[in-house]
């Protein structure tokens, strides 16, 4: 029997509400540790650090407006028939509660998600609603992340990205296929993938929203899904949809359900899930920063990336021909796909070596265990 509050106040309603968005990484959150994403302020609300264009870093203001769902996500524990307690946030009850936190300078932004109570547009209606009267009554210029609700309608996705900073709208799984097998409700294409192409078109370079930035999530492990079907999927949302990030999220075993159809029960250890995704977060930044394709990625027979080494250290290894390479010559490009070596210290080889020639690993600075790694491909 579901829990029901009542007559909960604002303050009990944000405690559980946001508490429930933990489960959603999709914003703008830093991903230099993804196992600290998700932390409480002082009053126990979740907040999530972010990094700002000029370097700096602060934080999101983040809540669910509802946690009363009528979606079957298998995966999910806020899905319908669950046993958790219900409640949701007025329009009026978000914008003051975040002017609240943002006058404080707690926050500077805000994001903003929902079960889907009702339809997708009801929905949609109430997360824009606090959005415009944040935009027009408040005249609040700053940053809005709305998540678009699958199924959405055209009209109610445009109007989210004219309001918004950022929007997102997860994919959850890669394919129709392991979707089937989290949810009898949703629609792939018609509910998730031809919306996020919306978002794309509307989003893209030279298009009137141009300034919005386009996000998304999977959930991995619960449809038993391999890695190398989910980095096809990231190489098609960078290259042709143009997405700016894309978050993983490690299924937690009977979170939402005991009985998950097609979850991976190889292995029940979920620090290995967690590794897996790590993995996938690693090769994120390989396909963002270094200049790698998704095609380049080294999976086992079982299409899994390696929990022991890093994809691009596995890569190294399949490539030995292309090494070691001369630190004084080698062009960025190619100094990028040498283990060890990351954008900052490749910036610093190619400076240094413009002055005097590297002869050394010391040269290019203090030979920790990155560096010491890195030298075994290299040639001075």
């Amino acid at each position: 029997m579901t829990a029901i509050i009542t007559h909960p106040d604002t303050h009990q309603k944000l405690e559980i509400l946001s508490s429930d968005a933990q489960y959603d990484l999709a914003c703008a959150c830093s991903t230099k540790d993804p196992a600290e994403h998700r932390k409480r302020s002082e009053d126990g609300r979740w907040i999530y650090p972010v990094t700002l264009p000029n370097g700096g870093s602060s934080v999101l203001f983040k809540t669910l407006v509802s946690n009363v769902c009528n979606n079957d996500c298998k995966y999910c524990p806020l899905r319908e028939g669950q046993d958790t307690r219900r409640c949701s946030l007025s329009v009026k009850e978000t914008v003051q509660v975040f002017l609240d936190y943002y006058r404080r300078k707690k926050v500077f932004g805000l994001f903003l998600s929902s079960g889907m109570c009702g339809g997708p547009d009801t929905t949609m209606e109430r997360l824009i609603g606090i959005a415009r009267q944040l935009r027009q009554k408040e005249q609040f210029r700053g940053y809005i992340h709305l998540k678009i609700i699958p199924g959405a309608s055209d009209t109610a996705i445009e109007e989210a990205v004219r309001l918004s900073t950022a929007v997102s709208l997860n994919i959850e799984t890669p394919g129709a296929k392991n979707l089937a097998k989290l949810s009898d409700r949703k629609n792939y294409i018609r509910d998730i993938i031809e919306p996020i192409k919306l978002i794309s078109r509307l989003t893209g370079k030279g298009n009137r929203y141009s300034r919005v930035k386009q996000t998304t999530q999977f959930i991995v492990g619960a449809a038993g899904e391999s890695d190398a079907e989910i980095v096809q999927y990231m190489g098609g949302l960078y290259d042709r949809l143009g997405l700016q990030r894309i978050y993983f999220s490690a299924y937690q075993h009977g979170l939402g359900t005991e009985d998950v159809p097609g979850e991976d029960t190889e292995s029940q250890n979920p620090f290995d899930l967690l590794t897996r995704e790590h993995r996938l977060y690693q090769v994120d930044f390989l396909l963002r920063r270094y200049g790698f394709k998704n095609s380049e990625m080294i999976f086992d027979s079982r299409g899994r990336l390696s929990l022991e080494i890093d994809p691009k250290e596995a890569w190294a290894w399949a490539h030995p021909e292309r090494f070691p390479i001369s630190v004084n010559t080698a062009s960025r490009y190619d100094l990028l796909r040498v283990p060890g070596l990351g954008p900052v210290t490749v910036n610093r080889i190619l400076q240094r070596r413009q002055i005097n020639r590297l002869r050394r690993i010391e040269d290019v600075g203090r030979p920790g265990k990155l560096l010491q790694k890195a030298a075994g491909y290299l040639r001075f």
